[in-house]
């Protein structure tokens, strides 16, 4: 099956085809940009084991993928694609040799659960925040405390500049931009969009943040810890559910101003938040993150403005809050391939609305200060706190399971497993420089 592409090649010298493995790396191929119509209809050939390869390029085993025969193409969305005038960036649809969806493409699974919520009269409206640590040629960061500081703005004001600068000249707007907490952490958040269109941006993010650091002699990482002493960085997901013109996060007659659907889709996540984890969390160091008094989430619970909550419902100002009320899913980072969180994240939801899931109590302070009784009186139990522990709880989803389907659920679990195995008996610091620059 050929397809014709859907714009004319793109103004642009290189174009680049990418998509992002179960492992949460960036995979590419590049083609000089006038071969852009070849590569959105017969695509550009790649291996199919790519499916089971973790973050630090080792295979896993599932369905036999992990084979050198066989081969998938990867077939460039040329409506989705971003270009500097040099190098053009284009997501890929991983497809067979006929054309047809291949059946580990986690695009193609954002896709389909984004089109089920449409079947049901449902859109999402997400974006990604992404933090990173920067530091320059010297070793310094690029700023230094204090937190959220003007002095810690201006000092990393070039780095700050040089992305929005360069994500506005790849068509992406910016929310906001600033130092976070720990010296040379920063943070950017985008415009929300569609599902597929969010995780698109967030692999456009974090290329525009690594580029810039390059161009800036930086190093930069975006890894979930660089040190073991060292504070997360994060890749929070916001997301907010509409019917018609109407957000169901507000303006309605539940909790927190929820509507019905909005609290059914809301502990559709809660009830299949562990398996969350291993879906947005896929590296052994993501768990040196997670943790009570980080802001991360350690228990799963929900909660409005609860930082410590692994989903944040935030109503925002009164006067923005028909339009801007989300939940924001904290337990991701940018290991976590985003087009898999979307669409397990859209599964999930969709089964909290398909069964009618009442919502448990919000937790409204800090759930590491309750004793052990008193959560489990609330139904607040650990989040996973380890790789395996997280692809346990992934295993056992029958939901992600049907929404995934059994090739790209097998291969994920293999990832995860192989990940969790090879990271077995290393010490934090030593898994957190093989994991400083791969993400």
């Amino acid at each position: 099956m050929v397809r014709s592409p859907a714009v004319q090649p793109l103004d642009a010298e290189l174009l680049t085809l990418v998509f992002v493995d179960n492992g949460g790396i960036a995979r590419a191929k590049t083609v000089p940009a006038a071969r852009a119509v070849y590569a959105a209809t017969a695509g550009i050939g790649a291996s199919t084991v790519f499916a089971v390869f973790d973050g630090l390029d080792v295979m896993g085993s599932a369905h036999g993928l992990e084979v050198p025969t066989g081969d998938m193409r990867l077939r460039a969305d040329l409506e989705a694609a971003v270009s500097d005038g040099t190098w053009a960036l284009v997501p890929a649809d991983l497809v067979d040799t006929e054309g047809a969806p291949w059946p580990a493409c986690s695009r193609a699974f954002a896709r389909r659960m984004e089109e089920a919520a449409a079947t049901r009269g449902l859109r999402l409206e997400m974006t990604f925040e992404t933090e990173w640590i920067a530091r320059r040629a010297d070793g310094a960061p690029v700023h230094q405390q204090p937190a959220y500081g003007l002095e810690a703005t201006r000092a990393a004001g070039d780095v700050l500049l040089g992305v929005v600068r360069r994500l506005q000249l790849l068509g992406i707007d910016v929310d906001q931009v600033h130092p976070e907490y720990a010296p040379g952490q920063l943070e950017v958040s985008v415009s929300r969009s569609g599902a597929v269109a969010a995780a698109d941006r967030a692999v456009v993010v974090r290329d525009a943040i690594r580029t810039v650091g390059r161009e800036l002699g930086l190093f930069t990482s975006l890894s979930p810890k660089v040190a073991p002493d060292a504070l997360g960085n994060g890749t929070h997901l916001h997301i907010s559910l509409w019917r018609d013109d109407r957000n169901l996060f507000a303006g309605g007659d539940g909790r927190r101003g929820m509507t019905a659907e909005g609290e059914q889709f809301l502990a559709g996540l809660l009830t299949a938040l562990d398996a969350l984890v291993a879906v947005g969390c896929a590296s052994p160091v993501s768990y040196l993150r997670l943790g009570p008094g980080r802001w991360t989430a350690a228990y799963a619970c929900w909660g409005l403005e609860n930082r410590e909550a692994p989903l944040r419902l935030i109503q925002g100002s009164s006067v923005l809050r028909a339009a801007g009320a989300n939940v924001e899913l904290k337990t991701v980072d940018a290991s976590g391939n985003p087009y898999l969180v979307v669409g397990a994240v859209i599964a999930a939801g969709l089964e909290g609305l398909d069964r009618g899931l009442t919502l448990q109590a919000e937790c409204e302070i800090d759930p590491a200060t309750m004793s052990e009784g008193q959560r489990a009186v609330a139904g607040i139990a650990p989040l996973p706190v380890d790789l395996r522990a997280a692809t346990s709880a992934l295993r056992d989803s029958a939901v992600l399971r049907q929404a995934m389907g059994d090739v790209l659920h097998d291969a994920l679990i293999a990832v995860r497993m192989r990940e969790a195995g090879d990271a077995q008996g290393v010490a934090d610091v030593d898994l957190c420089e093989r994991y400083r620059f791969r993400y």
